[in-house]
């Protein structure tokens, strides 16, 4: 017998987070784009998945177009929906041919955002108090731009992932890859200064080992480090919006501009390929050329 469709989504959230080890991170983006799924169903009065043909996915992906998501939101809820119909064809033989029919949208040729040098200076500087929070901060923005690490692999970072005598640190990456990634000297002291002085009075009577914690002690989330760099964006009085994916950009942009090669640069990310990492020479390439427009006489 075939389970209800909520008990269907329930496994398959409970599959990719204990059996395929996917990041919190991307378990919580997959549950949000199973649930805006599932609620479209129940709008259509759908109530059974083996009804889910092409005509009813390429519908709800109209839908997705009509309320202007991007077309890498759009990508990733077929993929996560395509994700959810095989597992369930797996378990309990149900059709999954609808999603994989559907294309994927191409891409927007947009380029990564990200800080100029003295953009991030304003940021560092309102870290620079000496109370238990602003310490956090601090190590908090110098881990980022120092390793350009993601969000997600900086929140199940532990303490004793970090070598001090090396001066690197153990992440966690996409698909559960292990990799190791140096950090300098200002990242180095303000971690020292967090660990020894802020996080020990922030934790307060709790018991566990992440690295970065919120006020109450607990370990820090991805949206709490999003609160943070909001918080941070305010008091510097930087007029853009600030994605936490915005401090691994400028870690990659300000590496090649200052004349790293690719290869470093794409395993410093954790990028299984140069594609991914190539990006970035887009927005060195257009800064030299905005540059020279701007300063060349004859230009």
């Amino acid at each position: 017998m075939i389970p209800e469709i909520k008990q269907l989504a329930d496994e398959y959230v409970s599959h990719i987070r204990l059996e395929k080890n996917y990041s919190s991170y991307t378990v919580s983006e997959y549950e949000k784009d199973l649930q805006d799924f599932l609620l479209f169903l129940q709008e259509e009065q759908i109530g059974q998945l083996d009804d889910v043909d092409y005509g009813v996915a390429r519908l709800y992906v109209t839908r997705l177009y009509n309320r202007s998501y991007a077309r890498t939101s759009i990508s990733r809820k077929i993929s996560a929906i395509r994700s959810f119909f095989t597992f369930i064809s797996t378990r309990y033989g149900i059709e999954d041919q609808a999603f994989r029919l559907l294309y994927h949208p191409r891409k927007e040729e947009r380029l990564p955002a990200f800080f100029y040098q003295q953009e991030l200076e304003k940021l560092f500087d309102v870290t620079m108090g000496e109370d238990f929070r602003s310490l956090r901060d601090r190590a908090l923005l110098e881990l980022l731009y120092a390793t350009g690490i993601r969000v997600g692999e900086l929140v199940e970072i532990e303490v004793q992932d970090v070598d001090h005598y090396l001066g690197i640190v153990k992440v966690m990456g996409k698909g559960r890859k292990e990799r190791f990634v140096p950090f300098g000297s200002f990242a180095e002291d303000a971690l020292q200064d967090y660990i020894n002085s802020s996080r020990p009075m922030l934790m307060k009577q709790k018991k566990h080992s992440s690295l970065f914690v919120n006020l109450r002690g607990d370990p820090l989330t991805d949206r709490g480090v999003r609160y943070i760099l909001d918080d941070l964006m305010e008091k510097a009085a930087l007029h853009t919006t600030i994605t936490p994916h915005m401090i691994r950009h400028t870690f990659a942009t300000h590496l090649l501009g200052a004349g790293a090669d690719l290869r470093s640069v794409q395993e410093l990310l954790g990028h299984s390929h140069l594609s991914s990492t190539q990006v970035y020479t887009h927005i060195t390439n257009e800064h030299l050329r905005q540059t020279y427009l701007q300063t060349h006489p004859r230009a």
